[in-house]
């Protein structure tokens, strides 16, 4: 049995079409075909039915499954601790990081980290909540830094800091000469939002309980695209403290009528022991909040 032949399977259970499953895989179909019916061979068995509704599993690959995915997972957890003890020129921190986290307080952190520690690698990849704990399973990821909640009885979660949200505008917008605002003034403005921002949601109870709507005229998932709007005083993009640019470029307001607040926890997969260097780094994170630089 080749690793091959247990990935191709798990991504026709996974998207339940042999052709979007060679998509995903960047493989030809017949390549992938072959691959499954050689896996076959092997168990003595179909594993799927095919028809216009896509692909199912056979009885036989529904036994099967289980074990495949421990076989995938545990392949990958391998590769990952031999990663750690070949290269012995540094012990790597791979640590993901959740859309919409701020990434000066990380930054600052590896920062911090590495000058106590210079032996220390870091590979930070940004994703979403689901890769991410995708990731932690896998042993792909040390810790995953997120606001967002997970299964309590899969993840252990330990808390980092807390942060308040601040209204983002350009320089020269006229709003730039605040120092704070109330969002009844911002109804009157462009808005700018991030695509399943946790805070989205918030802003349009806070302003349906005062009788008003906030207009969304742009959605991205992509903070750094919606900056660039705003730099070019495009409306104004409310965010959390840790992701709001150190530029003279931009000015940060606070919010006087609402105070919105989010909570960033550092994830660990539960069955996966805590190596010290990840320990400490997690310690770094929350160490005292760095001062916010606002721009005049």
């Amino acid at each position: 049995m080749e690793m091959n032949q247990i990935r191709y399977f798990l991504a026709v259970v996974k998207y339940r079409n042999f052709t979007h499953a060679a998509h995903a895989l960047n493989v030809s179909q017949p390549s992938l075909t072959t691959s499954i019916r050689k896996l076959e061979d092997r168990l003595g068995g179909r594993l799927f039915l095919r028809d216009r509704a896509g692909s199912s599993l056979t009885p036989l690959g529904a036994v099967i499954l289980p074990y495949l995915k421990e076989v995938l997972q545990q392949t990958q957890k391998a590769m990952v601790d031999a990663k750690r003890y070949v290269h012995h020129e540094g012990i790597p921190i791979n640590v993901g990081v959740g859309e919409g986290i701020g990434l000066f307080r990380i930054s600052d952190a590896v920062t911090r980290h590495q000058a106590r520690t210079p032996e220390i690698d870091f590979e930070i990849i940004v994703d979403k909540q689901n890769a991410l704990l995708d990731g932690l399973r896998e042993g792909r990821f040390d810790i995953a830094i997120t606001s967002a909640d997970a299964a309590s009885e899969l993840y252990r979660a330990e808390p980092l800091y807390s942060e308040t949200y601040r209204v983002v505008v350009s320089a020269t917008h006229p709003l730039s000469q605040r120092e704070s605002v109330n969002l009844d003034v911002l109804v009157g403005n462009e808005a700018l939002a991030r695509v399943e921002s946790d805070l989205r949601e918030a802003l349009f109870s806070f302003c349906a309980d005062r009788g008003n709507t906030m207009n969304f005229t742009y959605r991205s998932n992509r903070i750094d695209w919606l900056l660039e709007l705003v730099r070019l005083g495009r409306g104004f993009l409310i965010l959390p403290e840790t992701a709001i640019p150190r530029s003279k470029e931009f000015t940060s307001l606070t919010i006087e009528d609402a105070d919105f607040e989010r909570h960033v926890v550092a994830l660990r997969y539960a069955h996966q022991p805590v190596r010290p260097e990840i320990r400490g780094f997690t310690q770094e994170l929350a160490r005292q909040k760095p001062a916010l630089e606002n721009a005049a």
